[in-house]
């Protein structure tokens, strides 16, 4: 279920701070919500896959860790990311 190569790369070209930033905390919500949002579509289609589940939990606590220091650091970087990932509606 993970992203596939052009797909990640669109996505750090987008939320990447300058032109060599594959590690910023921007970069790597967009990376864990595409993950989670292909997850979940698995998740849909396969309800007993308990133990995929925990994987799940794990990015969506990271993610929110993540989203939860960016927000403490620059709560302006903080809003445009969820806007634009139409998260925390």
């Amino acid at each position: 279920m993970a992203v596939d190569k052009h797909r990640k790369e669109e996505l750090v070209k987008k939320f990447r701070r300058s032109e060599l930033d594959t590690g910023s905390s921007e970069v790597q919500v967009a990376l864990l919500t595409q993950n989670i949002q292909n997850l979940t579509e698995h998740f849909k289609r396969n309800k007993n896959d308990i133990h995929g589940q925990r994987g799940l939990i794990r990015m969506v606590n990271r993610r929110r860790k993540l989203l939860d220091y960016l927000k403490s650091k620059s709560p302006q970087r903080y809003s445009t990311l969820i806007t634009e990932l139409g998260i925390r509606k």
